[in-house]
């Protein structure tokens, strides 16, 4: 072969990293070896030399430097076990653009990233180098080029991407290309002599999630799981389905996706999502057996069951409210039943992937799926049409996108156009109708006049204006019809000519139109009002009659001015019946008729009790027909009248509702059974009782909040001075708690007032006072629009929270003190901490100091003092980032006038103008230290102040 260099650039531009860099070895153990992806060409017969491979992260990248080199570093992790050195050298390439693009690390996250490879490149310098095979880098670089060369014309003819040679032959056209630019940089190459554009339409990469189904990617570490194995061997199972001569495909399926792609016209990228969305679902529950039990046919059996219980719960319960027969029909025969599964859980998954909005509708994904389960068994059954003669094939046949185009797309322009006369949420509720008014057509047997294929004439994909065209009472057409729905009707191939010829008109909202009214507060909570105004009308009676005893009440004067207050009660639902009507009335033309008597009867009845309490209440007055016992009794002589006995029958209602409400399982089985009986209790008694709880749980949080703020309950006063006999007294106290086992390690440090000579120009609180109150400080902070002084004054307002952010603000300071050792790094952190105390003395902080970055800047820190508190030497480089994190937050995000501290890095570092060789020394990047420079000092000394600080 030729010594030229023949660029070979990557066909496609990767989108996103569908290849991950680092796989697991399972024969290694439990925590697996770490190995990159594998290289084509000839291996290396060295020794390691003490070469510990390891891949860099290619992924997590600066975004302004990530187009640039991604490449390099991603063909560095498939050749660092094969080629170390070649690795090494394409990152250092890498850095050398990154160095070029941004050579002062001024955009995001590039001086973390430029410091984070320099130290790698530093460790693997001169390790990588006992690698090589041969003299020079140069050298090296060229003969793995030539191997991958060698390896892609020897396949690039029998290029497929169905076989294992595909793959390979994709990366070794990807390290080929990048191969060739370094080695641009180390030798003068010639010109491109090769034409490559024959491999490059050849190349075309499929895009996958998890699983590379599409591009024989078997030898991927997920594909080897046995869960995976036996997903797919499922989906695989095509034996038995019908052939492809009616469908535009040659050949056998590949699966029973592929059948159902070009039955009913899926799109292709839906079903490879969805394929692989299936094999995962089926391997998550075949991996909570154990491996052995995984393979067995009785645990894949069960498995596919729970997946198809979990997938038509809904269809099934759809099929029974609406008395129909379900078309998922399996046949006798086991191993193709569980083919039959297969198809019916990919059919229901494809069709929700393209639904688009319409899976906001399930049970119109119901009415789907319910014809095409239809088809489907038709087709694998060899099944004749009773009213065609025809074998049963698809309604929309299986050309490209017939599913999205035919049956997607229609329902979908309806939502648009109901959607659209919303006009941004200021139309009527009554002009056009939501999700839930759409969907609430398939609840109704009314939907299978829609047929299938669809009639796009039918009311249902009419949108015009109420206004100007009558709305139609959808339930009368069902009650007209009830007594000839068959499954010829299901199928929409008869009462087809009336309804075609007929104008469509709007169906209109069902059952509920919203109205904007301050009724609906009541209506709404009616309950907890009704509770509320019947017992202030109680208390103000007992009160008006001086009750001084509970027993007092049982008078028969009193009782019965009492039990007046289901006069009120009579009123109260009375209205309550009114708004139900006046809130329902816009909506009265699509109601059922049952709901309509049941609004009247409810209105009838509040009606006659709000007559019949007062009228008798009044002739009842004085007229009392006493009882009195043979024995002598603590009740004496009762009496009652007839208003009392009125009043029993009234609460017989209310009775019912407290023992349900005592009886749980009894009220939940009234409101789900269809017992016309049960139904009746349900609808006719209303508990009262759980709303009552509910509010008074509010009640009670809201007012003993309120009473806590305003009593400053927990607070110490502000009078109290904390000299130091009461601090030694107090933390003499919390640690004899603390010896008595009454308290925690915690909650002794929480409470214990800080000894440490720190910051003796202040007064340090114990930390359980000052919880919550930097957090509140950073909001204001954050959010604070005005003057300095405004802000200054606003948080001295609250004393504890004065002296935590002071503490906060001085404890970082000493930190940063004694953390960072540099001069450099000491000169900028005192630049920046001048900068901030020469804006508080100018009152000019707003202005120097942006606070939006304020919650980010907290984190980072956090980050930092947990860093410092473990105190693990092998954490330096994570201590350095941090560092190099925060000063970028601050200079970049924060300062307005952050340049000046840039400019000062900038006039300390020497600059390297010559970039185009392998040997050069670059200076270390800010708070990195090198083996002639100590920029920080970590961890810290251990030192009794700092450390309680």
């Amino acid at each position: 072969m030729s010594n030229e260099i023949v660029p070979v650039d990557d066909p496609i531009e990767e989108p996103k990293p569908n290849k991950k860099p680092v796989v697991y070895d399972e024969n290694e153990g439990s925590e697996g070896v770490i190995k990159s992806l594998p290289y084509y060409g000839e291996s290396s017969s060295s020794g390691s030399g003490g070469y510990v491979p390891e891949v860099f992260n290619s992924e997590s990248l600066p975004s302004t430097l990530a187009s640039e080199i991604q490449r390099f570093l991603r063909v560095a992790n498939m050749l660092e076990w094969k080629a170390p050195r070649v690795a090494y050298l394409c990152r250092f390439h890498a850095f050398e653009i990154a160095h070029n693009l941004d050579r002062n690390s001024t955009g995001r996250k590039v001086r973390q990233f430029k410091t984070v490879l320099l130290q790698r490149l530093e460790r693997d310098e001169e390790t990588s180098k006992t690698t090589r095979l041969e003299q020079s880098d140069s050298r090296e670089l060229k003969r793995v080029y030539d191997e991958n060369r060698r390896y892609i014309n020897q396949h690039v003819e029998a290029f497929d991407l169905e076989n294992s040679h595909g793959e390979k032959l994709l990366d070794a056209c990807r390290i080929a290309s990048v191969l060739y630019e370094v080695l641009k940089t180390v030798i003068a190459g010639p010109q491109a002599l090769a034409d490559r554009e024959s491999i490059q339409a050849r190349s075309e990469l499929f895009a996958y999630n998890i699983l590379p189904l599409d591009h024989g990617g078997i030898q991927q570490a997920i594909m080897k799981f046995p869960e995976i194995k036996v997903a797919i061997q499922v989906i695989r199972n095509v034996r038995g389905l019908p052939s492809t001569q009616n469908l535009p495909k040659r050949g056998t399926f590949v699966d029973c996706f592929e059948f159902l792609q070009y039955s009913f016209g899926f799109q292709k990228e839906n079903v490879a999502n969805q394929r692989e969305h299936l094999v995962l679902l089926l391997a998550n529950v075949l991996s909570r057996h154990s491996r052995k039990q995984a393979l067995a046919l009785k645990t894949i059996d069960a498995s596919i069951d729970e997946l198809m219980r979990k997938f038509f719960k809904n269809y099934t319960n759809w099929c029974k409210f609406l008395v129909r027969k379900s078309n998922i029909r399996l046949p006798c025969v086991k191993q193709d039943a569980q083919q039959y599964k297969i198809l019916y859980i990919g059919l229901y998954l494809l069709i929700w992937g393209e639904a688009a909005n319409l899976r906001f509708m399930p049970e119109c994904l119901c009415y789907i799926f319910h014809h095409m389960a239809y088809e489907l068994h038709g087709m694998l059954t060899g099944a004749v049409s009773m009213t065609t003669g025809d074998t049963i094939e698809p309604a929309y046949g299986g050309s490209h996108e017939s599913f999205l185009s035919n049956v997607v797309t229609p329902i979908y322009e309806v939502i648009r156009e109901e959607a659209e006369k919303n006009k941004c949420g200021t139309a009527d509720h009554t002009t056009w109708r939501n999700y839930d008014d759409l969907n609430e057509f398939f609840w109704s047997p009314d939907c299978f006049q829609v047929g299938w294929p669809m009639r796009t004439k039918h009311d249902f994909f009419c949108t015009s204006s109420p206004k100007k065209s009558k709305v139609k009472n959808s339930r009368s057409a069902r009650e007209q019809r009830k007594e000839k729905e068959t499954e010829d009707e299901e199928q929409g191939l008869n009462d087809v000519t009336s309804e075609e010829n007929s104008e469509p008109k709007w169906l209109g909202k069902t059952n509920f139109v919203e109205i904007r009214s301050f009724w609906q507060v009541f209506r709404s909570f009616d309950r907890m009002w009704s509770f509320f105004i019947l017992s202030l009308q109680a208390m103000i009676i007992m009160a008006c009659h001086d009750v001084g005893s509970p027993l007092e009440v049982f008078d028969a004067v009193i009782l019965e001015d009492v039990m007046s207050i289901f006069i009120t009660s009579a009123i109260l639902k009375l209205i309550q019946a009114i708004l139900d009507i006046t809130f329902t009335w816009k909506a009265r033309n699509t109601m059922e008729l049952s709901q309509k008597r049941i609004q009247l009867l409810r209105l009838a009845y509040a009606v006659i009790w709000t007559i019949v309490l007062p009228v008798v209440y009044a002739q009842s007055r004085r007229k009392y027909t006493c009882y009195s016992t043979q024995y002598e009794s603590w009740i004496g002589k009762w009496c009652y009248s007839p208003f009392m006995v009125v009043v029993v029958i009234y609460l017989i209602t209310n009775a019912v509702d407290l023992v349900l409400f005592f009886v749980p399982a009894v009220s939940k089985y009234i409101e789900i059974s269809n017992w016309s009986i049960c139904r009746t209790i349900s609808r006719w008694t209303q508990v009262y009782f759980m709303d009552t709880q509910i509010w008074y749980s509010v009640y009670c949080t809201v007012c003993g909040g309120l009473y806590g703020i305003l009593h400053h309950l927990g607070e110490v006063s502000k009078s109290e001075v904390l000299d130091l006999k009461f601090v030694l007294v107090w933390n003499q106290i919390i640690s004899n708690f603390r010896s008595e086992d009454l308290i925690s390690n915690r909650e002794m440090d929480l409470m214990t007032i800080p000894t440490s000579g720190l910051f003796p120009e202040f007064i340090r609180w114990p930390i359980f006072l000052l919880a919550n109150k930097f957090s509140t400080a950073l909001s204001i902070a954050r959010d604070f629009v005005g003057k300095d002084e405004k802000l200054f004054k606003r948080i001295r307002k609250d004393e504890y929270m004065y002296f935590c952010v002071k503490e906060c603000y001085e404890s970082v300071k000493y930190i940063l003190e004694v953390l960072i050792v540099g001069d450099l790094e000491k000169r900028v952190v005192s630049n920046i901490v001048d900068e901030i105390e020469r804006s508080i003395d100018e009152s000019t902080f707003l202005q120097d100091f942006k606070m939006s970055a304020l919650p980010a800047l907290q984190n980072k820190f956090v980050e930092l003092l947990e860093l410092i508190v473990e105190g693990d030497k092998n954490q330096n480089g994570k201590v350095v980032q941090v560092l190099q994190d925060i000063f970028e937050l601050v200079t970049n995000d924060m300062m307005a006038n952050g340049h000046r501290v840039v400019d000062l890095i900038e006039c300390s570092q020497e600059a390297v103008d010559d970039f185009t060789v392998f040997s050069r020394k670059i200076e270390p990047q800010l708070f990195e230290s090198a083996a002639s420079k100590t920029s920080i000092c970590f961890p810290l000394p251990d030192d009794g102040p700092l450390t309680e600080q």
